[in-house]
């Protein structure tokens, strides 16, 4: 193994996913103390890596999400050679992202199968998804060697906040009511209210997390508490968030990145579960309460119900998640 090894993470696009993925940057540093880290991401998700010690240089990709621009990753990749990475480790699963570490000639090139992604991955490995349920475990399972197992407790995200900036007083609960991938994930407004309501009327305050497409369900939630709430969806950068979120005495959240950088920073937690699983991304928090009905048809995974009914949110109740609340 070198000195001195330089490798080039092709990172994740979802905010979450990059929280989990300092896992991965943890593991190769307590295993190589002296790798360079270099990570490949999307503008939306630096401002994550900025706050990862383990990232020595982040590498913007220029490239539009989705579009595979198979000129524009050539002329990136063959910039890249001048670099001399010893090592690429992919970790998404799609064909374009292995276009890059290939073109850049990295010598060892480490990813799941994915896409059938033969020849340009030439570190392999097939995932045994009954053996690495977690997201942690699948991507720190490409820190090791091929034929290497994953052994005791690995090490979680944590974020470093730069909290100097306000003064709180009083206790805040966070609540995180946005949810990107779909409604499926996306509990209630008016039940997030209510979560709201019974914390202002025990003298906290209540700040709202989230960004500009989760606007619309901040006003609900503000319109049903009298404007009670602070409003920060759409208003903060990512690294403010961090910061405000690292004041809080508690959180509410649906499964979302959001929920992600609450566990890395150690808040109390409870996060609500709907058509995804704990078994996959669970919160990563010594204090953390999972909500979830359990119900036969979840976790399903979709973003729609395909029942057309969403009862793994609907009956999950106010009352369940004030109890969780309660626990923390």
């Amino acid at each position: 193994m070198n000195m001195f090894t330089k490798i080039l993470i092709v990172g994740p696009a979802w905010i979450g996913d990059m929280v989990m993925a300092q896992t991965l940057f943890k593991l190769l540093k307590q295993r190589q103390p002296n790798a360079i880290i270099h990570v490949l991401a999307p503008k939306w998700t630096s401002p994550l890596l900025e706050r990862m010690l383990e990232v020595d240089h982040i590498l913007i990709s220029p490239f539009e999400h989705k579009k595979l621009n198979l000129y524009k990753r050539y002329v990136f990749a063959k910039e890249l050679r001048k670099e001399n990475y010893h090592q690429a480790i992919i970790l998404p699963n799609s064909f374009k992202s292995a276009l890059i570490p290939y073109w850049a000639q990295i010598p060892r090139r480490t990813g799941w199968r994915g896409e059938m992604r033969y020849g340009l991955i030439n570190d392999m490995r097939i995932l045994d998804k009954a053996k690495l349920p977690l997201m942690i475990q699948r991507f720190a399972a490409l820190g090791l060697n091929q034929h290497e197992s994953l052994l005791g407790q690995l090490p979680w995200p944590t974020l470093q906040a730069q909290p100097s900036s306000r003064k709180v007083k009083q206790s805040v609960l966070a609540i995180c009511p946005g949810a990107e991938y779909g409604p499926t994930k996306q509990w209630p407004a008016d039940y997030f209210a209510e979560v709201a309501k019974n914390k202002l009327a025990l003298g906290w305050q209540v700040w709202i997390f989230g960004g500009k497409k989760d606007q619309i369900i901040a006003n609900e939630i503000q319109q049903l508490t009298d404007n009670a709430c602070i409003d920060f969806t759409g208003k903060t950068s990512l690294q403010q968030v961090i910061d405000l979120m690292s004041l809080v005495s508690a959180v509410v959240s649906n499964d979302t990145g959001l929920m992600h950088i609450a566990a890395s920073l150690q808040r109390p937690l409870v996060v609500i579960y709907g058509s995804s699983s704990p078994q996959f991304t669970p919160p990563l928090a010594e204090n953390a309460q999972i909500v979830s009905l359990n119900l036969s048809c979840s976790p399903c995974f979709k973003r729609f119900c395909p029942l057309k009914h969403v009862n793994c949110l609907m009956n999950l109740t106010p009352e369940i998640v004030l109890a969780a609340l309660n626990r923390i």
